[in-house]
């Protein structure tokens, strides 16, 4: 049996795309199957996992349970359209360089959600990046590491904005002064 296509016009990462999909098709299938983008992955289809996390006009969007109808003529930023060109954003660099990503299922999605964390401030507290990620389920890390690369491409991104600023967040926090008790140093 054959479905009705439906052709739906979305803007994705900064282009105009016009694709023909199955009326039933949700974001992610269009994205995946329609389009050919297949950096947000598929993992529970039911919204729970944030593995397929996109932003549509800069929220961050479930594209697993989005109806494609619902994003006609909407901005959708994918994991793709994060690097400019050749050149990764610091999120991806930083994910890399701090081993951030296991198994990488759902980096694509915590990318994408740190990313809108990053639009909306350049200085997350740590609580901030917990619950901007709260979304996303990495089943291979701690999550130390990713929270740790989210705030290293934050400092890159001030930097970027500002050159004074120290794009090291931890620079000069390796040493440790000597706690003294009772006039005994520990």
């Amino acid at each position: 049996m054959q479905h009705a296509l439906q052709v739906v016009r979305l803007t994705v990462n900064g282009d105009v795309r016009q694709v023909g999909v199955p009326g039933h098709y949700t974001l992610l299938e269009t994205l995946r199957y329609g389009l050919g983008l297949t950096g947000s992955k598929q993992g529970c289809d039911k919204g729970d996992c944030g593995a397929c996390t996109v932003l549509v006009d800069g929220v961050p969007t479930l594209s697993c349970i989005l109806p494609v109808a619902e994003a006609e003529g909407r901005r959708i930023r994918t994991v793709e359209g994060l690097a400019a060109g050749e050149v990764p954003h610091p999120l991806q660099d930083e994910f890399d360089l701090n081993g951030a990503a296991q198994c990488g299922f759902c980096t694509p999605g915590i990318l994408m959600s740190a990313a809108a964390l990053l639009e909306r401030t350049l200085e997350p507290s740590r609580d901030e990046i917990r619950v901007a990620l709260s979304g996303n389920l990495c089943r291979c890390t701690g999550y130390t590491k990713i929270y740790e690369a989210v705030e290293r491409a934050a400092a890159r991104l001030r930097e970027a904005v500002d050159p004074s600023v120290d794009s090291d967040p931890g620079a000069g926090a390796t040493e440790v002064a000597p706690r003294q008790e009772d006039d005994h140093v520990t």
